[in-house]
Parts: C-alpha cells; structure tokens; sequence
C-alpha cells in the first residue's frame, strides 16, 4: 500500500508491505503537504460503542457482529462493546452474545476486544441516559461478568459506598476503570485515580462540572488524568472545552458513543431498555437529554482536524491513545510486527478503504 504512512516516527512518503501484521514501511521522511497522495494512518480504536446500523449491544444474538461491521466502514479497526446500565438478565444476555463475538471476528468486522461496563456500578443521580437500576458493585458480580466476556474496561461511580475500595481490586485484576455518571467531588476523583482508575468516561458529561471553589470531577481530571474519553461529535462537548482538556489531559483519547443510530435515518431506536430519537444529527431523550450519538470515528478525526488538530495528533487521539491505553501495544500504529489495522483516506479525510489484520474490508 503507497501513499503518505504516519509511522510512530512521523510522516513517510513510501509502501506499507504486510500480511496479517505490518512487515515493513519503507520511505523517506516526507511533509504530507507536498504531495496529493492517499494518507494511510492507523486503523480507528474505540473503547465506547453501543450500537449502530439499527442494532445494540444489550439486544445480545448477532447485534455485536452487525455493529462491527457498520463501524469498521468507518474506519474502525477495533472496539470494545459497551452495554447500559441494565437488571442482571439483560447484561448476561448482552454479555453472552458479545463474549462469542470476541471469540470469532466475521467478514468485514471490527475486532471486539472486549467489553466496556458502562454501569451499572454509576450514581442514580448522574444516569444521563442510562435507565434506572444503578446498584452497588461487587468484585464476585465484577468477576462472574468477565467469565462470560473480557471485561477491558468498567465505568464506575467512586462515591458510592465501598467503591473506593473495589477500584484498587477491579485494577488489580487486569482491568481498567473509568470515573464517570458520578457526582463525586474533586476529591473523590483524586482518590480513586490513587486507587487505580485510570481515567474518566466521556470527560465533562454526566460528572459535575468545574467551580473555582468546587474543582468538581471534571477539576479532577483536567488537573491530574493522564487518559480520559471525550466524545467529538461537536454536540456534547463545546469545541473550546475540548480544547482545554487537550491542554491538561497528555493522552485524552476520543470516543463515538454511539448508538444504533449511528448509520441510520432519523427516527426511534433502542439504547437499553430506553427508546431515543435521532434528529437534527443528535440522539436524545423524550425529554431533551443527549443520549449517546451518531457519530463514527472517521467523523470523531475530522472534527478533530475542522476545530485545529493537525492530522497526525488527530490521528493519535483516534487511536494511538487508546490502544495504549489499553495496554494493545500491536495496535494503534504503523510499525513492523503491530497488526495490519489502518485506513486509506484521501485528501479530504474520507474513507478509501479499511483492513483489519491485513484483511481489506
């Protein structure tokens, strides 16, 4: 594949040779300004997706292998599949179907690495969109989940009675936790990241926002998170404070969020058990509330680059970050020996065409 390659390095102008995994980028050093050619970058890593092309993940059966598929159109080489705040019935349901997806990646697929719990384990006075059975974690609930899928990543309120504590033990297990739907204070947040949290879910929505003398979790994060997600989508979080947060968090990586709307007309989808709408390029609530969104991650990249980014640090933000983040250190980047996940864009930014594991999609 030739073209203008963004290597851990920088820009090379040459061929990606691989199979199944990168073998070699051969070039020269080249200013991607320079020249009309395709840019290649690291395929899209998204730790944050619900739904799309109509489906979503708590509906389990084969809605993990059809929203792979919508979002790796778009770029997305790697995700992790996010269920709702939920009773125990649906989440082992959802858990079953995405646990088998994990184990078998289909034609034209995204690769599923796991799950991220995005409740129930959050303050029922932060829900946002999430229906209403938030509960008290137990590291034995914790456990048995992650039998039934790999659980990578486990949002979590840490106010709440005993939660404190269940951070260090999630983080000891191998997973990662975020702080997020939470109305803890500064201080909290300190204190879980002491814990062992490792950043904050979709920073600045459903968190308590900053106050010169109520740094709130949102002071938390811009004053000591080294990773957090925000979401791009221009809708739930004002360009200015994605900007801040750029300046403060060293690794803040973008998520979708998206739901089953994602791909779709407007009109009534499922997210959970919860019925949204998608109008006007949001997804809401009856009442109003945002609810996740429509976006995909070759959206979440222009974005980036329409409010300043240079390409290459978009580039990161989409993907780098987040593998690292999760500890994926063959994904994320162009080099010899990393898996064969990048995207073809042209000089717009729009998709040309996506391989996941050396596979074209």
């Amino acid at each position: 594949m030739k073209g203008n390659i963004l290597t851990p390095d920088g820009w090379i102008h040459g061929m990606l040779r691989h199979g199944a995994v990168i073998e070699a980028v051969e070039g020269h050093e080249v200013d991607p300004a320079a020249n009309q050619d395709d840019y290649i970058l690291p395929g899209f890593i998204d730790v944050h997706v619900h739904g799309g092309a109509g489906r979503d993940m708590m509906e389990g059966g084969d809605a993990p292998h059809v929203v792979a598929a919508l979002h790796a159109r778009h770029g997305t080489t790697a995700l992790l599949a996010t269920t709702m705040t939920a009773p125990v019935d649906d989440i082992e349901r959802a858990l079953g179907a995405i646990g088998a997806a994990c184990r078998a990646r289909g034609p034209g697929e995204a690769r599923i690495l796991g799950v991220h719990l995005e409740g129930p384990y959050i303050n029922a006075g932060k829900l946002g969109a999430q229906p209403p059975y938030a509960r008290e974690a137990t590291l034995d609930e914790v456990m048995r989940f992650h039998a039934m899928a790999p659980l990578r990543l486990i949002t979590v309120a840490p106010e709440i009675d005993g939660h404190l504590d269940l951070v260090r033990a999630i983080a000891d297990a191998g997973i990662r936790v975020q702080i997020g739907h939470t109305n803890g204070s500064y201080e909290d947040g300190v204190q879980a990241l002491a814990r062992g949290a490792g950043g904050f879910t979709h920073l600045f929505n459903a968190m308590p926002g900053l106050h010169h003398r109520a740094p709130g979790m949102v002071g938390a994060a811009l004053a000591h998170a080294e990773y957090a997600e925000i979401i791009p989508d221009l809708l739930h979080v004002h360009p200015g404070a994605i900007r801040t947060a750029l300046r403060c968090i060293p690794k803040l990586f973008c998520v979708t969020d998206s739901t089953a709307a994602a791909g779709m007309p407007d009109g009534e989808y499922m997210l959970g058990r919860q019925t949204v709408h998608k109008c006007m390029g949001g997804v809401r609530l009856q009442d109003g509330t945002l609810a996740g969104s429509t976006l995909t991650m070759d959206g979440a990249l222009r974005n980036l680059v329409s409010i300043g980014l240079p390409l290459a640090e978009a580039s990161r933000r989409v993907s780098t970050h987040a593998a690292d983040y999760l500890g994926e250190t063959r994904r994320g980047r162009l080099a010899p020996g990393c898996h064969a996940d990048f995207v073809v864009l042209d000089r717009e930014l729009n998709i040309k065409s996506v391989h996941i594991e050396g596979e074209p999609q």
